[in-house]
């Protein structure tokens, strides 16, 4: 019997808490950007949309890469150039130079998205057993590390360009202790090479289940600590213990997922995930006090927690379609669900209010628990 390759897993894992707290480590810095180049809130929001820009435009030539040069190399490239990307925003003397380092940011970001989870997908299936969502708790665990240490470094008054370098180094350590012991993918002798491939509806299904859950959670990240302040008038602190009991639930959930998926299958997990996401928000809302509103926020972050990992896993096997390629259509579809969640929510709250809006986050969560008979379907043909 050949001994699990504990080694790859390992810097899989340590991959995706780099890719957590590189991006972490940039979130505090986006206030002190904007007063430094005097932009508006409306402004800021196009210059953010930049790095989201670049990762939807990586993604598709990101599968092709991965299906050409095989995950390892690739996994290696873009976590080196997302590291060495983290410093350029807060270095950037101009707006249009903050743009374009934000896209080149997002597009590694992206890269490395679609190729880090075809390694975490090669080496799931040397395990035999569900693992996927260890490795994206651990991407949430390097976020509250990264957030953490970006808070207490801020703090102390350390310079914004010193963090982000010293972080960028760090990164670069860890990540190229880990690369050596990536698994040798043979995607690259696989299957077509081309950007594109004819969708099944097995990949449109997992593509539509992947937009609704990152709509979530984009308009949770976005909009939950919005609801507290303004709605429910709860103090700045706890309005933002919303977001925190958010991801802290979503990094357990994470965690505890691989165990839930070998016992219960993934669609029965899904099911339940987007069951109790959509039951919890709408009965804080219901409920409509600030304790409750919190407690919602984790709800949702307990139940979209392993949607996406299982999403990602499912779409590494669909029959037919290169992992890499398959991930990338998988992962560009839930970005855009990601971009659209915000600005619905915002249109949405200003025709019926925020409550009632944010009750679109609860129906989306309804409608992934509904259509996790797609994942069961990839099962059985896999």
């Amino acid at each position: 019997m050949t001994r699990p390759p504990s080694r790859a897993r390992l810097a899989v894992a340590t991959v995706f808490f780099v890719n957590g707290a590189i991006l972490a480590s940039w979130v505090p810095h986006v206030p002190l950007i904007k007063a430094r180049h005097a932009l508006s809130d409306g402004q800021l929001g196009i210059v953010l949309l930049s790095m989201a820009a670049g990762a939807v435009l990586a993604l598709p030539a990101a599968g092709w890469l991965v299906g050409r040069l095989g995950s390892r190399i690739m996994t290696a490239l873009a976590a080196v150039a997302l590291c060495l990307a983290l410093p350029l925003p807060v270095l950037s003397p101009t707006v249009g130079l903050l743009c374009l380092a934000l896209g080149v940011l997002g597009a590694c970001n992206g890269t490395l998205d679609v190729s880090m989870n075809a390694q975490a997908g090669l080496v799931e299936a040397d395990y035999g057993r569900p693992i996927m969502s260890s490795f994206h708790g651990l991407f949430s665990l390097g976020g509250l590390a990264g957030a953490a240490v970006a808070s207490v470094v801020l703090w102390l008054g350390v310079s914004g360009s010193g963090h982000v370098l010293v972080v960028a180094f760090v990164g670069l350590c860890a990540v190229g202790t880990a690369l050596f012991h990536l698994v040798p993918a043979s995607e690259a002798a696989d299957g077509p090479r081309r950007v594109l491939v004819r969708p099944t509806r097995a990949l449109i299904g997992l593509g539509m289940l992947a937009f609704l859950a990152l709509l979530a959670e984009g308009a949770m990240a976005d909009w939950s600590a919005v609801y507290l302040r303004d709605t429910l008038r709860t103090s700045p602190a706890l309005a933002a213990a919303g977001f925190a009991a958010f991801s802290l639930a979503m990094a357990v959930g994470r965690l505890a997922g691989d165990g839930l998926a070998a016992r219960f299958g993934a669609r029965r997990v899904l099911r339940a995930s987007g069951a109790t996401a959509a039951l919890g928000l709408g009965a804080a809302l219901r409920i409509d006090a600030p304790l409750a509103g919190v407690a919602g926020c984790a709800m949702v972050g307990l139940g979209i927690a392993n949607i996406i990992p299982l999403l990602f896993s499912g779409a590494g096997r669909v029959p037919g379609i290169p992992a890499g390629t398959a991930l990338a259509a998988v992962a560009t579809t839930g970005y855009l669900g990601f971009l659209a969640g915000p600005p619905l929510i915002g249109l949405a709250s200003d025709a019926i209010g925020l409550p009632a809006a944010l009750g679109i986050v609860s129906a989306s969560c309804a409608l992934v628990a509904v259509g996790a008979g797609k994942v069961g379907r990839v099962e059985a043909a896999s």
